[in-house]
């Protein structure tokens, strides 16, 4: 019977990336998305992976989520924490609305995510968790002061939850990713994008499957040792230690 992983957010940009990467590596895939249904079952058209359709930032749908994918799935072995939105907006302009939209999706998924399955993978002594921040998490960015506290709150989250259970034989690693050529980041007004590709020193913007890649990697017996990393993988963009 093959793993399972759940991929917020996994039907479009990164998430999609993720999602057909495990899929790959033998993985029952479970992609969960919130609004796209179009884009949700072009997905699910083209890879063969299960979605899944609720809001993440909603603790009580994500523990009933969860329960409907291990009905069909079997128990979660990886979650990869991906679902993000933006709202951005100088802080002196910035509405209530715009704050608490972006730490709901951004942050309070964490816990509405990693609570239903943490401890099925205590008991079971192994599991995986793939949190993903951002580069804008561990530098800050002007315009999205909610969306860089969200983002550096999932690293936090990351390096606390791997202490707790370390010994349990589950790992909690994040990734900050930089600028990826997804939907998003092409929607960026042109002459701002070739702005930020003039500040990466690779000079061009990553590919969503690179950062799968790594995620897969986090996801298997190999990196059984690795856990409460803070894993930059941005073009040289930014160099830190988490």
């Amino acid at each position: 019977m093959p793993k399972v992983a759940i991929v917020t957010g996994g039907t479009r940009g990164i998430g999609a990336a993720i999602a057909k990467r495990l899929k790959d590596a033998g993985f029952a895939v479970a992609a969960t998305y919130h609004g796209n249904d179009e884009a949700a079952a072009k997905f699910k058209a083209e890879t063969g992976a299960s979605t899944f359709k609720w809001d993440v930032a909603d603790a009580a749908a994500s523990a009933e989520g969860v329960k409907r994918i291990e009905a069909e799935l079997g128990p979660v072995d990886v979650l990869v924490n991906n679902a993000g939105i933006t709202r951005d907006g100088m802080f002196h302009k910035m509405s209530y609305e715009q704050w608490s939209a972006v730490m709901r999706t951004n942050l309070d998924s964490m816990f509405a995510m990693t609570r239903p399955v943490i401890e099925g993978m205590r008991e079971r002594s192994a599991g995986r968790i793939v949190n993903i921040s951002s580069i804008n998490g561990q530098k800050g960015q002007m315009g999205q002061v909610n969306y860089s506290s969200a983002k550096a709150g999932v690293i936090g989250f990351t390096k606390a939850l791997a202490l707790e259970n370390a010994k349990k034989g589950v790992t909690v690693n994040c990734i900050c990713p930089g600028y990826i050529d997804t939907e998003m980041v092409q929607a960026v007004p042109e002459k701002v994008l070739e702005s930020i590709i003039g500040q990466i020193p690779v000079g061009r913007l990553g590919k969503a499957e690179e950062i799968a890649s790594l995620v897969a990697w986090l996801a298997s017996d190999d990196a059984a040792f690795m856990t409460g990393a803070v894993l930059t993988i941005n073009g040289g963009q930014y160099i830190a230690n988490g």
